[in-house]
């Protein structure tokens, strides 16, 4: 593929992974209402459909997410093809991640489904893992090391407007220090939100600018 078109499938996944992402927590919002697992695990009964919905949206988010890291990696390994490479690892990881995610969503359409899957207790008990048991906040740390280092690697080669870049860099980075910080529980609630607002600030215009303008070459290379 040439630059351009790598340019070019870099910013649609950008705007497919946000889209099925955003999609899939509000099918799997409406699709498991409720006070208390008893209550939430009765309403997913009634909502097999849009559960398993949400188990492949999150799944073609993990296809995006594999995608973003061939295609960056395309446009930055000639500023520095170890780092690409390394933010390319990471961002198969984050879709490794996200693809268990997703059997954990479609496992809870088993669970509420019958057959041979557990009731009472046992139901419960294993709802509450499938539910809130996803470690999405692991997936979320390999997502903002690998682009911080494609920030990095886009900034050091002008390749795309420093504001961007820089954009990219510093809402990484807050995502690589508040992940973690919010698996020890020290991060939550509204304190979270603007890692969030940052985030959607820099991948928006980042993924429009991807398509409509591509990539410059990188100024190592263009030396």
């Amino acid at each position: 593929m040439t630059r351009r078109s790598n340019a070019r499938l870099a910013g649609i996944s950008f705007l497919l992974y946000v889209v099925l992402g955003i999609s899939s927590m509000i099918v799997m919002g409406r699709a498991t209402r409720g006070e208390g697992i008893a209550a939430i695990l009765a309403n997913a009964a009634q909502h097999l459909f849009e559960i398993r919905l949400a188990g492949l949206l999150v799944l073609f988010s993990a296809f995006c997410a594999v995608a973003l890291g061939v295609s960056l990696y395309s446009v930055t390994r000639e500023q520095d093809s170890d780092l690409a490479l390394l933010g390319l690892v990471f961002r198969v990881g984050e879709g490794i991640v996200g693809g268990v995610a997703a059997q954990r969503t479609l496992g809870t359409a088993w669970l509420v489904s019958g057959g041979n899957a557990p009731t009472g207790e046992g139901a419960q008990a294993l709802g509450s893992f499938l539910l809130y048991g996803s470690g999405g906040p692991v997936a979320a740390i390999f997502f903002a090391v690998g682009s911080t280092l494609f920030s990095w690697l886009l900034l050091r080669g002008r390749m795309i407007p420093p504001l961007i870049a820089w954009l990219g860099v510093v809402a990484s980075l807050l995502w690589v220090v508040g992940m973690p910080l919010q698996i020890l529980g020290i991060l939550r609630g509204a304190l979270t939100y603007p890692l969030w607002i940052l985030m959607a600030a820099f991948e928006l215009p980042f993924a429009v600018w991807l398509i409509v303008k591509g990539v410059a070459p990188a100024r190592r290379a263009a030396a």
